[in-house]
């Protein structure tokens, strides 16, 4: 299963929505700042309950925000 990729599109959205900065994003949905950073790196995947809190905020259904790619196999 280490071959599997969750991406998302929290960068982008945060800038579409006003340009929300890491730290409101964190705010709004109970994190740190330091959990938004990791997600937008792509080195940490959200809880399903993150994931939907990070939704709501954005007001955006899950598949919007975060997409899921098998790694290209070796």
């Amino acid at each position: 299963m280490g071959n599997n990729l969750v991406g998302n599109h929290i960068r982008k959205l945060r800038f579409d929505h006003d340009e929300m900065t890491q730290q409101q994003l964190a705010d709004k949905v109970g994190v740190t700042r330091q959990t938004i950073v990791a997600l937008e790196k792509g080195n940490y995947s959200p809880s399903l309950e993150l994931a939907f809190r990070i939704a709501r905020a954005f007001s955006l259904p899950i598949e919007s925000i975060f997409f899921y790619e098998e790694a290209p196999k070796k």
